[in-house]
């Protein structure tokens, strides 16, 4: 038994959680001065960011709340970010008023939240639930929308009120009010309060929390949890805990795998730790736990604060980093074609052809060069700069320019594929040395995730799989060529297999990339890529049994995951599997691939370059592409990589929720090192025809590139 009912209300409860929401606090908020009692929370206890994340972009109060009763992404629907309802006052007790229709609506999301869940496990271990403040009954009540115990502020708590009961949830809406009272402008868009007005409204709410950590009961684990956004920006808030096994530290939990950062939904799962109580199956969350540290409170609040300005730096940026890669590569490809596919007879010099060609293999290995870039610039605290976004992209620009010296900086750039296998390695090594080492340069990068979305804390996020996958294919092939050039099959065979042992391990690893799609996509596209370097033909059949062979290998990767006492999100699939709810997760993220086709500017890109690589790939002298051809008659390993990458963009946009943009990301990878190895091939024949002529493509190398 966790503790008294509320009508035994005057035994002491021990060992209870206080739960204290106070939405819209960010860390920017907290001041040694001004907020002494948070400071001292986050100077003693442990501290971390909080993603705040439900079913929209901006969570409401209410949404923060019903998110903490659920353990789950909830909503509170047509709230419209205003005050909780009042509750309907009965005695001591309270009640939500429309409750059926919060649990209907959320039954009814994809997420299929079980609001109430909160509630109803620690009455049915015994105990009482009591809640200090409107939104608070939200987040405390039990299936009935019910709460043993009410009180409507922190000042009108009775006397002895605090230890009724072992599960309080308080509501300090401070911070949340100053945003109401400044209203909105002539559009509806919420006008956020001046600097002044939200410092006054933050030193209120601490004011209130003091009250709170004088009246707490003893042993009692405190929770205190910035639940929501204010405004119309998404932002990460606070979350400090102090308590058994909470004291100087960052938290982080199993759900994100960060230092110091935890999710909404891990509040329930930690409440309910707290008490001893075991988390339903229907709360995805996971326990917020203590990283020690010898930080000051202003290291921390200024670390967790970088945190969200990095966030909103990628948040901003992101869409036109996007266009820009995008745009630029498109620009690259036309006036390449331009260049490449006129008559050289009477244009000038040999020199002007020369200069001609290597600019344009340069321009493609920047091209390519730019997608691990935005990944290596998070090396550099560029959020810590005065000027963020500057900061990024000097970083961005300085690792391109790396990577593409290293590229053509060795013996290895005088190679048709050398400087694309040097892109392309340090791609797939970047990115699977990340996921081993905690996924650190994933998070806030310009194509990797943000706590702000919080699709992923983890692994491979879709794009930087995309990416990984196709680096780690153009890998393989690539260092099976000197092999193919003398005739040692199966020594190519083999490199190629190593390769996609260790990549395929890397992304579906739990620990690592933790990637269920991913695994499902690679296993097929390695299967056709060993299967062209080894002369044998490639059928649909064929491909359709490694798909299968890629799911049965996931599926026991997931089944071995849920054997874990706090499985990932691979493990908990394969529990959804056996308790048949797997198809709502299925659903979900077939539907979410649908919607990506809605993306119109990726789905004419995607499609378009799907069906020329196709018919290029497939039937070149047709389409009289004879840069390919060329390459391909050179290089021997040149077209089973591009035919498995192509298998590889299919595959994945088919089995990631992400849909279009898995061919778009692994595209901006794959074609400029196709062209940048299609130019060098040009410039070969240059050289030779300046002295000895071109030999004939070798006959293996025709069966290579054939298959």
């Amino acid at each position: 038994m966790l503790g008294t009912s509320a009508s035994a209300g005057t035994a002491e409860t021990r060992g209870g959680v206080v739960l204290v929401g106070v939405p819209g606090l960010r860390w920017s908020d907290l001041d040694e001065r001004d907020t002494p009692n948070l400071w001292r929370l986050t100077r003693e206890g442990s501290a971390g960011a909080l993603s705040v994340r439900t079913t929209r972009v901006n969570t409401c109060p209410a949404d923060g709340w019903l998110t903490v009763s659920a353990g789950q992404r909830a909503r509170f629907a047509h709230g419209e970010c205003a005050l909780a309802p009042a509750p309907n006052v009965v005695g001591a007790s309270a009640s939500v008023p429309g409750w059926g229709e919060i649990v209907g609506d959320n039954a009814a999301t994809s997420y299929k939240a079980r609001t109430g869940l909160l509630g109803d496990t620690v009455r049915r271990a015994g105990g009482c639930t009591m809640a200090v403040g409107a939104g608070a009954v939200l987040g405390a009540a039990d299936a009935n929308g019910r709460v043993d115990v009410y009180a409507p502020s922190v000042a009108r708590v009775p006397a002895g009120g605090w230890s009724r009961c072992p599960l309080i949830a308080v509501e300090i809406d401070d911070v949340h009010r100053a945003h109401i009272r400044a209203g909105v402008d002539a559009d509806g868009a919420p006008i956020s309060p001046s600097r002044r007005d939200r410092a006054a409204a933050a030193a209120a709410a601490d004011r209130q929390l003091g009250q709170v950590l004088q009246a707490l009961p003893r042993g009692a684990t405190l929770l205190v949890a910035g639940l929501s956004d204010t405004g119309g920006v998404p932002h990460l808030h606070v979350a400090l805990a102090e308590g058994a096994g909470y004291g100087p530290a960052y938290l982080t939990s199993n759900a994100t795998r960060q230092p110091g950062l935890v999710t909404l939904t891990d509040v329930t799962a930690t409440a309910l730790h707290a008490l001893g109580l075991a988390r339903p199956e229907e709360a995805v969350g996971s326990v917020w736990e203590a990283e020690p540290t010898d930080a000051t409170a202003a290291a921390k609040a200024h670390d967790l604060d970088d945190e969200d300005v990095a966030a909103q730096a990628i948040r901003r940026v992101q869409p036109a980093f996007f266009i820009v890669l995008f745009g630029g590569q498109l620009v690259l490809y036309g006036l390449a074609t331009v260049a490449l596919r006129r008559r050289w007879g009477g244009f000038g010099t040999r020199w002007d052809r020369r200069r001609i060609l290597g600019a344009t293999r340069l321009i493609a290995l920047v091209g390519a060069a730019a997608p691990v870039a935005s990944f290596l610039a998070n090396l550099l605290p560029w959020w810590r700069s005065e000027h963020p976004l500057p900061a990024l992209i000097a970083g961005v620009t300085l690792w391109i320019a790396v990577v593409t010296g290293l590229a053509l900086a060795g013996p290895w750039r005088r190679s048709l594929v050398g400087a694309g296998l040097v892109i392309a390695a340090v791609t797939a090594l970047v990115l699977g040395l990340d996921v081993i080492c905690g996924s650190r340069l994933q998070l806030n990068a310009l194509m990797g995730y943000t706590a702000l979305v919080a699709g992923r804390f983890y692994g491979f996020g879709n794009q930087a799989f995309a990416l990984f996958a196709v680096a780690a294919l153009l890998t393989a092939a690539w260092l099976a060529e000197r092999p193919l050039e003398t005739g040692r099959r199966r020594a190519a065979v083999a490199v190629v297999a190593a390769v996609a042992v260790a990549a395929v391990a890397v992304d579906g690893w739990p620990g690592w990339g933790s990637d269920f799609g991913g695994v499902i996509a690679m296993v097929p596209a390695f299967a056709v890529l060993g299967l062209l370097i080894a002369g044998r033909r490639v059928s649909a059949a064929r491909i359709a049994v490694f798909c299968a062979a890629g799911a049965v290998l996931v599926l026991g990767i997931a089944f071995a995951d849920s054997l874990r006492a706090d499985p990932s999100h691979l493990g908990r699939f394969w529990d959804d599997l056996v308790g048949g709810q797997a198809w709502d997760v299925i659903a979900r993220k077939a539907g979410a691939m649908l919607r990506s086709l809605g993306y119109w500017p990726f789905t004419v890109a995607a499609v378009a370059a799907l069906c020329f690589l196709y018919f290029v790939l497939a039937q070149p002298l047709q389409w009289r592409a004879a840069l390919l051809e060329r390459a391909y008659h050179r290089g021997p390993s040149l077209r089973p990589a591009l035919l498995s990458a192509l298998t590889l963009a299919i595959a994945g946009m088919l089995v990631n929720d992400s849909g279009v943009v898995i061919p778009a990301i692994a595209f901006s990878l794959a074609i400029p090192l196709t062209l940048a190895a299609s130019v060098r091939a040009l410039e070969l024949d240059e050289a030779e025809r300046t002295g000895a002529p071109s030999p004939p493509p070798r006959s293996a190398d025709r069966s290579a590139a054939t298959g």
